[in-house]
């Protein structure tokens, strides 16, 4: 039996790494080439297996065994050393062509190494997305957009209001084109369908329920889509989705969602205004709705769609400051600050102010110094992901009273608004028959 001591000893064998070639068998790699000047013929020659053969000549390269004539393929002469036994010629692998900046990057620093004299050996250059370049194709693309879209035909204004009154409707974390499966969820099934019909019983269900005020705000707090490209990752982190669709079919599927909710809000208030958060799932979809939507209800007077491109946006009524905020980068314990200082001007001419936030799809209330912060949860089911963290699923309409700010608000429930029936999500994994029969 092999003793402790042994069976150690056989380990570290066996880790030890792959001694480095003899100067013996890279010069004999390298004379075969000198004669024959043909890698194959030479490592036939020799008995090797071409791959064996190449790293051995690639090392005697190195070590400056070949001639100056052949030079390896691949090398380059870097150092010519006279000795009494003749030249000693040293090759390396061959610098590549000259550098160039990749189209659509810029320089972003460069590194360099340099020897006890300061001079340079070798040099790093870093390069970035060209963020502005980035921005003007967007621009532009977002731009031609425009152009080719339809505009929407007005509807007819309701025939009573309350002018004072305000109603928020709020939206957050849709997550349209996400996929959940109750079975291992233990929150709901979820696709791209579900979600589309959800979020529109949730609206009708919301707006008969609602007073009827002159002013209404679409407020979608972002992360509206799932994901932001036809991979289904986060766009900052890389972080894989739990996707039901196709890219263009969420993106259809959000286009008829929000056309059919404005015209609902303009046939119940006077004024609608639209607010499309920036946010961590979809940054550039909103950029695209927000856009697009302008453009569309251009000649509707009735409808505003906020298209600041920042990440935080502000709307006054009366004597009312409503903030919005997706919540990915301030949270309700801090966002107070920078929306103050953002807006100091509206802040400063009102004196009831409300931030309202997501993200974090859980309810939360806080009362600062400067003003109410809420956090809203979604109306929609959790993915694998986030089921590893309870909330309720349900959304708000608050309305508010251009003097005394909040009014009143109605809370639906995704459940209370998708009513007795069970919808089954694309993935169910149930018999046919058995889905039926429910």
């Amino acid at each position: 039996m092999q003793t402790l001591r042994q069976k150690h000893s056989l380990d570290r064998g066996r880790l030890m790494p792959t001694p480095p070639l003899s100067d013996d068998l890279a010069k004999e790699a390298a004379d075969a080439f000198i004669a024959l000047g043909n890698k194959s013929q030479a490592a036939e020659l020799l008995r090797l297996p071409r791959q064996t053969f190449n790293s051995r000549l690639k090392v005697a390269a190195e070590r400056g065994m070949l001639p100056t004539t052949p030079v390896m393929p691949g090398f380059r002469i870097s150092q010519v050393t006279s000795t009494p036994n003749g030249d000693f010629i040293q090759q390396k692998p061959e610098h590549g062509g000259q550098f160039e900046v990749p189209a659509g990057q810029k320089i972003k620093g460069v590194s360099a190494l340099v020897d006890a004299d300061g001079r340079e050996v070798v040099k790093w250059v870093k390069t970035a997305a060209d963020s502005a370049q980035q921005l003007a194709a967007m621009r532009a693309a977002v731009e031609a957009f425009k152009e080719e879209l339809p505009r929407a035909e007005p509807v007819a204004a309701p025939a009573h209001t309350i002018d004072d009154l305000l109603n928020q409707y709020t939206i957050t974390d849709h997550h349209l084109g996400a996929l959940a499966w109750n079975e291992e969820t233990g929150g709901g099934d979820y696709d791209l369908r579900i979600g589309e019909q959800l979020i529109i019983d949730w609206f009708a269900s919301a707006i008969a329920q609602s007073p009827p005020a002159r002013r209404a705000v679409f407020a979608q707090l972002g992360d509206f889509l799932h994901y932001d490209s036809f991979k289904s990752i986060t766009p900052e982190h890389g972080h894989l989705l739990d996707g039901d669709s196709r890219y263009p079919k969420m993106v259809r599927a959000a286009i008829r969602i929000v056309r059919t909710i404005i015209r609902m809000l303009l046939e119940k208030h006077e004024q609608v205004d639209v607010i499309m958060c920036d946010a961590n799932h979809d940054p550039a979809g909103e950029v695209w709705l927000r856009e697009g939507f302008s453009a569309f209800y251009d000649e509707e007077p009735r409808v505003t769609v906020d298209t600041n491109p920042g990440t935080y946006s502000v709307i006054e009524h009366g004597d009312v400051s409503l903030f919005y905020h997706h919540g990915h980068r301030r949270g309700v314990k801090n966002v107070d600050s920078i929306l103050v200082g953002k807006f100091r001007k509206v802040y400063g001419r009102t004196s009831l102010s409300y931030a309202h936030t997501g993200h974090k799809h859980s309810d939360e209330l806080k009362t600062t110094d400067l003003m109410k912060v809420e956090q809203h949860e979604t109306l929609a089911a959790p993915d694998a992901y986030g089921s590893n963290w309870l909330s309720g699923r349900s959304a708000k309409v608050i309305t508010y009273h251009k003097d005394f700010g909040e009014d009143g608000r109605v809370i639906l429930s995704a459940a209370r608004v998708m009513g007795a029936s069970k919808r089954q999500a694309a993935n169910d994994n149930a018999p046919a028959e058995q889905r039926r029969a429910a």
